[in-house]
């Protein structure tokens, strides 16, 4: 049995990952969704103080009280950066680290850096909330902006998306042993849309060593094609 965390991207919540958690769990294995400070059904947490580093305390936080061992940490799009720092603050329980057509961030860059052109446009559709800036604002055609084309998953999305904090985005992640995370392996499971914007040596790399799966799909793969990320889990699971 294997040990799943998935964390999600940016105006998600663990909600995102019904459908995979659903296949994953019908196979045996043991799977969490945490949602992180002040998204989905924690909106209510919102506050000034949300960013970055809070993100990656609240999922290695699930990993300590849960008492996870060997797990695989996947984290979707802006979940990338959270899972990054989370593994490298808890190594030791981590068995490999997915990439879910995600941010690949080094030390040092935040979101902005790593996809800036995208992450600025959605700026001036934001908004100021209670003393925060929110973008990615929920609305009832949001979901399309994540490469979902089926009414019905839209409409769905737009009952669950929120706004997230801008702050999030523009911080820097801060790794503290970067050896032990570099020596960690890695997989990734990428949009075919999205591939040419990656980084290209690091695709190759990951194909070379058989850790990338790619689909033919919108940003949001968990929602449109769960049964081939939930597939592609479950081989990593036993590479």
């Amino acid at each position: 049995m294997a040990s799943y965390v998935l964390v999600h991207g940016g105006g998600h919540g663990g909600w995102c990952y019904q459908r995979v958690a659903r296949l994953l769990r019908s196979s045996g294995h043991e799977v969490y969704t945490p949602t992180l400070s002040g998204l989905g059904e924690r909106s209510n947490l919102l506050s000034p103080d949300i960013d970055l580093d809070l993100h990656v305390r609240d999922v290695a936080a699930v990993l300590h009280y849960e008492d996870l061992h060997d797990v695989i940490l996947v984290g979707h799009s802006y979940g990338g950066m959270v899972i990054t720092g989370a593994a490298d603050r808890a190594a030791d329980r981590i068995g490999r680290v997915v990439y879910l057509d995600a941010a690949n961030p080094e030390n040092g860059q935040s979101l902005l850096d790593v996809a800036g052109p995208i992450m600025e446009a959605t700026r001036p559709l934001g908004a100021v909330v209670d003393g925060v800036e929110l973008v990615l604002l929920p609305s009832p055609e949001a979901g399309r902006f994540f490469g979902v084309t089926d009414p019905g998953d839209v409409a769905w999305m737009a009952d669950r998306l929120t706004g997230h904090p801008w702050k999030c985005f523009e911080q820097p992640l801060r790794l503290t042993d970067e050896a032990a995370f570099a020596a960690l392996p890695k997989y990734h499971i990428v949009c075919t849309s999205t591939l040419a914007t990656r980084d290209p040596e690091l695709m190759e790399k990951a194909r070379a060593d058989g850790r990338l799966w790619e689909i033919d799909t919108g940003h949001d793969l968990m929602i449109t094609e769960p049964a081939a990320v939930a597939d592609a889990l479950l081989q990593i699971a036993v590479a």
